[in-house]
C-alpha cells in the first residue's frame, strides 16, 4: 500500500435495496451493506425470512426495512421502490439477487412455461428494476448496481439449461447497462458466484457423494460461504470501486481456472 492510502470502505447516508435479502447470500449482502453504514430495504416473497433477517441484523446500526415483493411482479416492483423512496430516501445501490432454478434435467424436458417464469425472475425483475431507479441516479449524479450472477453464465451448468440461460443474459445486461449508463456515473457490475452453501443451492452440497465431487475438483477445495460474496458486493457497491463497471467477478473457488 501506498504511504498515506488507507482503505474505509464506507456507505454510510446511502440507501440499497436488496432483493432476495432474507436468507442465503441476500442475507449476507444485506448484513455486509449494514456494516458498512448503508440503510438496506430487503424484498422477497416471505415477509416472515425478511424480518427475521431483519430482527438479527439489527444491532449492525442502520435501517433493515423488510418489503414483501414478488419481484416477477411489475406492479411490485414499482411499489418497492415507491416505498423505499418515501420511507428510507432515494435509491443508491441496488443488488439484483432474486434468483429461481426450475427445469433441472434433459434439456429437451424443458418447457416453454419454465422459461417464461425463469425469465420473469431472473432477468425481467432485474430489468424492470434497473429502469425504475436509474432516471434518479441519473439525476442525483451516479449509483450502483450490482447483479448476482453465477459461473453457470459463464459455462453450462449441467442439467441446468434454462439457468444458465438466463444469467448468462444476466451477464449481457450487466456489460450493456455498464456501456450506457457510465456517462451518469452510474456504474453496473455483477459477481458470479460459484458453489456456495445456501438453500438454494442444496442439491449440490447436500448429498455428500455429490458435494465431494465438485469440491475436489476446485483448486480451493471447500465449499463457499454466502460471506465470501457479501464482502464482494460491499465494495462493488463503494466508492473503493469507482473506476470499476461493466465487470462480472468470478468467486468460485478456482473452477473456471
Amino acid at each position: 500500500m501506498l504511504r498515506g492510502m488507507a482503505i474505509t470502505l464506507s456507505l454510510e447516508g446511502k440507501t440499497a435495496i436488496v432483493t432476495g435479502g432474507g436468507r442465503g447470500i441476500g442475507k449476507a449482502i444485506t448484513a455486509r451493506l449494514a456494516e458498512a453504514g448503508a440503510n438496506v430495504v430487503i424484498a422477497s416473497r416471505k415477509l416472515e425470512n425478511l424480518e427475521t433477517t431483519a430482527a438479527e441484523l439489527a444491532d449492525l446500526g442502520p435501517r433493515i426495512v423488510p418489503v414483501q415483493c414478488h419481484v416477477g411482479e411489475a406492479e411490485q416492483i414499482e411499489a418497492l421502490v415507491s416505498r423505499t423512496e418515501s420511507e428510507v430516501g432515494p435509491v443508491d445501490i441496488v443488488v439484483n439477487n432474486s434468483a429461481t432454478n426450475l427445469g433441472q434435467g434433459s434439456s429437451l424436458d424443458a418447457t416453454g412455461a419454465m422459461l417464461d417464469k425463469m425469465m420473469n425472475v431472473n432477468v425481467k425483475a432485474a430489468m424492470n428494476l434497473v429502469h425504475r431507479v436509474v432516471p434518479s441516479m441519473r439525476e442525483r449524479g451516479g449509483g450502483s448496481i450490482i447483479n448476482i450472477s453465477s459461473i453457470s453464465g459463464f459455462q453450462p451448468q449441467p442439467g441446468g439449461l434454462l439457468y444458465s440461460f438466463t444469467k448468462a443474459g444476466l451477464n449481457m445486461l450487466t456489460r450493456t447497462w455498464a456501456r450506457e449508463f457510465g456517462r451518469w456515473n452510474v456504474r453496473v457490475n455483477g459477481i458470479a458466484p460459484g458453489l456456495i452453501k445456501t438453500d438454494f443451492s442444496r442439491y449440490f452440497w447436500d448429498d455428500e457423494a455429490r458435494r465431494d465431487k465438485l469440491v475436489g475438483d476446485q483448486p480451493l477445495q471447500r465449499l463457499g460461504q454466502p460471506s465470501d460474496i457479501g464482502f464482494a458486493a460491499a465494495y462493488l457497491a463503494s466508492e473503493e470501486a469507482a473506476f470499476m463497471t461493466g465487470q462480472t467477478l468470478v468467486i468460485d473457488g478456482g473452477v473456471l481456472a
